[in-house]
């Protein structure tokens, strides 16, 4: 029965928790591509030369997501994506730290990190649950993905009030606080112990 199945993936804290990671993270993944265009134009780059930076961003995105699936015969796939959230945090501190063509490149980098999280968080929060469970948590795990539509009403209401300096430093503090959420969340936060 689906009530039974509500029941028992709202009473688990692995599930839950890959939710809003996944909420999180894809919220992340929106807005960083979204102030590419943003923060080049920032620097006086024409936005149609500053899409080139996206198709870069998104051209990395796609080699990554082929290398880390790769890595993952190698690396336990819950390993490589606290790595892999800790590479997007110091990227995204790079861009609030460092202006001008430097933050740029780290905002374009940040899409190496990016790559991995979605597929993984799904399967980590699904990994163990029943097959009808599993059926309605995968549902829960799409939805999640209203993430991307609500936060970057948040991130264009901060681009609209601010300048370069300020701009810069309080859109990637909610990028970096996104991208720590989505790592909090999938670890034990006294020992940063993965879910086994």
């Amino acid at each position: 029965m689906r009530a039974d199945s509500f029941k028992r993936l709202f009473a688990n804290g692995k599930y839950k928790e890959g939710v809003l990671a996944q909420m999180f993270y894809v919220a992340a993944q929106i807005m960083c591509w979204t102030f590419i265009i943003q923060y080049a134009g920032n620097l006086g780059i024409p936005k149609s030369t500053a899409q080139n930076f996206n198709i870069v961003a998104m051209s990395i995105f796609l080699g990554s997501r082929f290398i880390s699936t790769f890595m993952m015969k190698y690396i336990n796939a819950k390993k490589l994506l606290m790595i892999f959230a800790i590479g997007a945090m110091v990227t995204t501190a790079g861009v609030i730290l460092i202006e001008g063509m430097a933050g740029l490149y780290l905002l374009v980098a940040t899409s190496a990190f990016m790559s991995l999280m979605f597929p993984t968080i799904y399967g980590i929060a699904l990994d163990g649950l029943s097959e009808e469970d599993s059926a309605l948590g995968a549902a829960g795990l799409v939805m999640a993905i209203v993430g991307g539509a609500l936060m970057p009403i948040l991130q264009g209401s901060m681009i609209d009030m601010e300048k370069i300096g300020p701009f810069t430093e309080s859109t990637f503090h909610l990028f970096y606080l996104l991208f720590a959420f989505a790592l909090l969340l999938f670890t034990d936060t006294g020992a940063f112990k993965i879910y086994k």
